[in-house]
């Protein structure tokens, strides 16, 4: 239960980095590639992914749970060991994604976003 409650907290981040994993961005894929070379000296790496709290989603972090392939590219996510921090924050992120809609559907209500 433990688990299904830190995912339900997280959950804007966890959309955020399954958004840019599949939409790749050549800026977000660089800080993705900067945060997974921290995180791959970092004696909590766990690439079985024994202490992931999805299965099959390793390489994950031993502290917190989280897949590192979805953490590492949600730009308002930050290391629970502090060893990368958050490029943006939350709201940010929410008002970006409502600007990127806009752009791309300009007919859209900014208030059905």
């Amino acid at each position: 239960m433990k688990d299904v409650i830190k995912i339900w907290k997280e959950r804007d981040k966890i959309l955020e980095g399954i958004k840019n994993r599949i939409f790749k961005n050549a800026d977000v894929e660089y800080i993705a590639a900067e945060r997974m070379k921290i995180c791959a000296t970092c004696s909590f790496l766990d690439k079985q992914g024994t202490s992931c709290i999805v299965s099959g989603t390793e390489p994950c972090c031993g502290l917190c749970g989280c897949s590192l392939s979805l953490k590492t590219r949600a730009l308002s996510a930050a290391c629970d060991d502090h060893k990368w921090l958050a490029e943006i924050s939350p709201e940010e992120q929410i008002a970006m994604d409502r600007h990127l809609l806009q752009e791309d559907n300009p007919q859209t209500d900014e208030t059905t976003i």
